[in-house]
């Protein structure tokens, strides 16, 4: 079965057109290290929780929109080896390619596929 990273972060909207920019380019570098497939959503209907959600566990700010995001890999190995270029990517660094978010608030983590219909 595959593997599949995935985060949720909270973008200000007036950086949804940077956010695609950025995902683009991320993408593009995930392929050429070994992904299956790059998924990138804008939220439409993320409702706000009264114990838990997306908004309150990003701590998204009323200008802000949720993404939610996920990559396909053939397996852990691939993502680990494939995370550990990116970090050493030119094309990834900071100053070049900026996060269009505030990385602080992001979540994200990595999940064996038990199903898949």
């Amino acid at each position: 079965m595959t593997y599949v990273s995935g985060l949720v972060a909270a973008v200000p909207n007036a950086n949804k057109q940077a956010f695609i920019d950025h995902a683009r380019i991320a993408a593009e570098i995930f392929r050429e290290f070994g992904a299956i497939k790059i998924v990138e959503n804008w939220g439409n209907d993320v409702p706000d929780g009264e114990v838990t959600s997306f908004p309150m566990a990003v701590k998204k700010a009323d200008d802000e929109t949720v993404v939610f995001s996920w990559i396909i890999w053939p397996d852990k190995a691939a993502c680990d080896k494939a995370m550990q270029a990116m970090m050493e990517d030119p094309r990834m660094d900071p100053e070049k390619n900026p996060m269009p978010f505030d990385g602080k608030r992001m979540i994200f983590g990595g999940f064996d596929t038990v199903l898949e219909v």
